[in-house]
């Protein structure tokens, strides 16, 4: 065993750095972290709309290699790349099932990365990743049965169970998003009617918004709406902040269906905590958190009730970026 290495707890400890890539509907998060330093570099870039399979890995690629010079590291200091795909991912295979805010269905990705990539690559669903780093750093530290959500372009979950990750018999347990909510609701990405994400995401949120504006309805979105701007959780807080009649409307509405959604989920699992994130909620929790505890309480059974607490996600957008240390362990039996 080489002078930079020694033995811990079964881990072979090393001093070296995970990057994390964080891969979300409408931006991709990068940094280079370990458990020492934190986070030492980190760039933040937009994802392409409707990418090839070429095109995505390849910017992912580009953005590794970016935050690694920017960190300042040496190459044989990365001790794994760590990727959050939102969608269904199979570890073992490191196929990507379906990621619908991706556009991306049945694709290898690790195997394309390690083509073209001298680390380690390791694929996780993203919300899986932020729940990992919430069990080792975040808010769910210490605790035994948790549910991370995280509600932004879509909606996803990440299970804790018995203080463990929770992947399921196919590697899709924490597909919230897609638990059907309402029988004559929206198309969703995935092609089905009335999926949860389809009804209380941002995309979702952005869609009702717009719809009652081109039916006269009053905004102060109404601008960004006509000048076919995107609508971001930012500018829906703004709105929220500002009174908007139409903003609060339709966010009370997804507010009940995430709790409404969540209370169900509780009643089945008994859960102790649950940690919302994601960009919709970290933009207006103030407002959003309230509201979903009302609703979540209502549908609650009370014993369920009383043993489970909503609370924001400590970590924010840094959650996935974190989990990819505990991932590199888990994996790789290197601690770093």
């Amino acid at each position: 065993m080489s002078v930079c290495q020694k033995q811990r707890k079964g881990l072979i400890v090393e001093n070296k750095f995970v990057v994390s890539l964080d891969v979300g509907g409408t931006k991709k998060l990068a940094a280079v972290v370990n458990s020492t330093d934190g986070i030492i570099s980190r760039l933040k870039k937009q994802t392409p709309e409707a990418p090839t399979h070429e095109s995505f890995s390849g910017s992912l690629v580009e953005l590794t290699n970016e935050v690694i010079q920017l960190s300042g590291i040496q190459p044989e200091q990365v001790a794994s790349i760590a990727v959050g795909i939102p969608g269904s991912v199979n570890m073992e295979t490191g196929i990507i099932g379906m990621a619908p805010n991706l556009g991306l269905k049945n694709y290898s990705v690790q195997e394309h990365l390690n083509k073209r990539l001298p680390y380690p690559v390791l694929i996780e669903n993203d919300v899986n990743l932020a729940a990992a780093g919430e069990l080792a750093f975040g808010a769910a530290k210490g605790k035994q049965n948790v549910l991370v959500v995280f509600v932004g372009t879509g909606i996803g979950g990440g299970l804790i169970l018995n203080n463990k990750l929770y992947r399921g018999s196919g590697w899709v347990a924490g597909e919230i998003g897609h638990i059907n909510v309402h029988e004559k609701g929206p198309k969703c990405g995935c092609g089905r009617i009335g999926c949860f994400e389809a009804l209380a995401s941002r995309t979702a949120v952005v869609r009702q918004i717009t719809a009652e504006i081109k039916k006269g309805k009053q905004s102060v979105l109404k601008e960004r709406t006509e000048k076919n701007k995107d609508i971001k959780s930012k500018a829906i807080a703004r709105a929220l902040e500002a009174g908007d009649k139409l903003t609060v409307k339709v966010i009370n509405q997804a507010c009940k269906t995430i709790g409404r959604t969540l209370a169900g989920i509780n009643n089945l699992l008994n859960l102790e905590l649950i940690i919302l994130g994601g960009g919709l909620m970290e933009a207006s929790e103030s407002y959003m958190l309230p509201k979903i505890n009302e609703t979540f309480y209502k549908y609650s059974i009370g014993d369920a009730a009383k043993c489970v607490s909503l609370v924001g996600t400590n970590l924010r957008d840094d959650a996935a970026i974190y989990g990819g240390i505990t991932l590199t362990e888990e994996l790789l039996n290197i601690k770093v």
